[in-house]
């Protein structure tokens, strides 16, 4: 047999939300409300030039992204979603021995693309669903080269406060990568959760990720990026493999940004319904800590997955972490209610 890499054998599949025809689908913390206005008709206008490769370099996308976040183009690395750029900050700086520590339960992924890329996951266990940035700053060590920092947090929904990650940033090592994760940025309250970009972005080793997969509605395109010191930034770009962002994402994605007032309209939208459907549950008796994502978090340990089976014979899709919790991302309100209608009569 072909010899393949012993540590390939332990690594587990990423497990997305399951997709049923004809069911409500609240696991993969997709926007309800599909495309923006103006993306379908870029993408039908666009799809008779498939048959030639993108743009390798996103030219038109990084300039609009460097113009919205007033940063200069060097500072900007695309990827196929903001998972593929995780990939790649990890190949920048992580090599054999080396270790990535984040909280735990935090964005699957991190586990995986650690080891793919050599590294050695520490996982920190988290303190009331939140992540713990004492234990994760006493985690580091000198094989320490980065750390994510999901906020908010996926799957629990969490977020730190800007002291909190003022303080961590001043205790990991300047030759420590922090990566500032902020895939649910859009949905989160501004006077609660900081711009990790306007709070860190001018530190040498801080990383900013964002994703056009949630609140820009692009899921099924991938699109994500980072915002880093130009020295990373340019070793990133190196690592992402080429033409991994098509054309029509590209195009898309460009066209996205410039509707950021529907974008916003929608988050708040979304972040209203999160709330009801937050109140709802604990009326019923669920413990939901308080949500600045897309999604809530049932902390319901070993009955996680009798609920999930229970919302499925409902033909209610939910995302349950076996033995954990159960993440239910919030869709449009009579998504919700019938969400609301299987937890009304679970008998958990």
């Amino acid at each position: 047999m072909v010899r393949v890499r012993a540590s390939l054998s332990q690594l587990p599949a990423y497990v997305p939300g399951r997709k049923l025809p004809g069911a409500i689908v609240l696991a993969s913390n997709e926007s309800p409300f599909g495309p923006l206005p103006g993306v379908a008709a870029t993408l039908a206008e666009a799809a008779g030039g498939v048959s030639r490769y993108p743009d390798l370099n996103a030219t038109d996308l990084v300039r609009a992204l460097a113009v919205r976040h007033g940063v200069d183009q060097e500072r900007i690395a695309v990827g196929a979603g903001s998972s593929e750029v995780c990939g790649q900050l990890l190949h920048t700086v992580v090599g054999p021995g080396d270790e990535v520590v984040f909280g735990w339960r935090s964005f699957e992924a991190y586990p995986i693309l650690t080891a793919v890329a050599g590294g050695t996951a520490v996982k920190v266990p988290l303190r009331d669903h939140t992540l713990d940035l004492d234990a994760m700053a006493a985690a580091i060590t000198d094989r320490t080269r980065l750390v994510f920092v999901c906020n908010p947090n996926n799957p629990t929904s969490t977020a730190l406060g800007e002291q909190d990650l003022l303080d961590f940033a001043d205790r990991v090592p300047r030759e420590v990568m922090i990566v500032v994760d902020e895939a649910y940025r859009e949905y989160a309250d501004p006077a609660l959760v900081p711009d990790a970009l306007a709070l860190l972005g001018d530190r040498p080793n801080v990383v900013v990720l964002r994703t056009f997969s949630k609140a820009y509605g692009l899921a099924g395109l991938r699109v994500g990026y980072c915002v880093a010191p130009p020295d990373v930034a340019s070793h990133v770009r190196k690592t992402q493999v080429p033409f991994s962002v098509s054309a029509l994402a590209q195009r898309a994605a460009v066209v996205a940004l410039g509707e950021s007032a529907e974008v916003a309209r929608q988050a708040a939208l979304t972040a209203a319904e999160r709330d009801r459907v937050t109140r709802r549950l604990r009326a019923l008796g669920y413990e939901v800590p308080d949500s600045q994502a897309n999604f809530v978090w049932l902390p319901l340990g070993d009955d996680s997955a009798d609920f999930a089976v229970h919302c499925l014979a409902g033909r209610v899709v939910v995302r349950p972490f076996f033995g954990e919790g159960v993440r239910v991302t919030t869709g449009l309100p009579e998504e919700n209610d019938a969400l609301l209608a299987l937890a009304a009569t679970w008998k958990g």
